[in-house]
């Protein structure tokens, strides 16, 4: 559950020099380096049934999987660190929607809103230590692409409990088996019909509920239409045991659909 302090919080593995896509896992680990744990209120039991709740698991085994199986290999950014150390995807500042319930860049409460860290925390000395640089590296990453090829596709990799958690704001929605998160401007018609076509054997596939938009690094969100972007969640029961539990026999057909998307992006 620790990683080293030294250690890089971040993994960036290289794709074909060709390709577009940048699959982005941020919530798959669990590890939390020891002097962030020390901030952390929960005991060791709580944790690790926190770490149950919040954490995407196996969603790095996943893109790992359609990455290796995709006709030209996407790159593939993950976060080796849990969100509960920072969340890389959330704002780090008051646009961040998600504060109202103590989940913005640097958590304060649990999925089940109780308490996980003071309410006094400064999240400074950790949006800087950890946020800003994977920030920085995302921002790269998409400007490698840019440069390279012309155009950056990121898509987030992330699932969600077949039932509603209390952090939610906007859990009383459908929970289809992939929920498809969207931005007006980021978000090509093209790019979301790949994505209704390479998951549709899977079952139903929804449109931003229960969560909803992309990530977009800040430099090129709402400027730069040459980065597209989309999100997909995939609910958990379909591929794995909740909560935190072993992946299933879904998990393959979940990265082969994956893949697929990934090859009509590049196209």
């Amino acid at each position: 559950m620790t990683l080293a302090a030294d250690a890089p919080s971040f993994v960036f593995l290289p794709g074909a020099a060709r390709s577009p896509v940048i699959l982005h896992v941020p919530h798959s680990a669990r590890e939390i380096p020891a002097e962030v744990r020390s901030g952390i209120l929960l005991d060791d039991e709580a944790l690790e049934r926190e770490l149950d709740h919040i954490t995407d698991s196996h969603t790095a085994r996943i893109a790992q999987e359609a990455a290796r199986t995709a006709p030209l290999t996407p790159w593939t950014f993950v976060n080796r660190l849990s969100r509960l150390v920072v969340d890389p995807e959330r704002f780090p500042d008051e646009r961040e929607e998600m504060r109202a319930v103590g989940m913005g860049a640097v958590y304060t409460r649990t999925t089940h809103r109780e308490p996980l860290r003071a309410d006094d925390t400064d999240p400074g000395p950790l949006v800087a230590r950890y946020f800003r640089p994977y920030a920085q590296a995302m921002t790269d990453a998409v400007a490698e692409r840019l440069a390279a090829v012309g155009r950056a596709v990121v898509i987030d990799v992330h699932s969600y409990p077949a039932a509603p958690l209390p952090y939610e704001l906007h859990g009383e929605g459908p929970r289809p088996p992939v929920c498809l998160g969207t931005d007006a401007f980021h978000t090509p018609p093209e790019l979301l019909a790949a994505a209704r076509e390479a998951f549709a054997e899977l079952g139903e596939t929804g449109l931003d509920s229960p969560f909803a938009g992309t990530y977009v690094p800040l430099e090129y969100y709402g400027r730069d239409s040459r980065v597209s972007a989309l999100m997909v969640e995939i609910r958990r029961d379909t591929y794995m045991t909740e909560p935190g539990g072993p992946a299933g026999p879904g998990l393959p057909r979940l990265a082969s659909a994956l893949a697929a998307l990934v090859t009509a992006a590049t196209a």
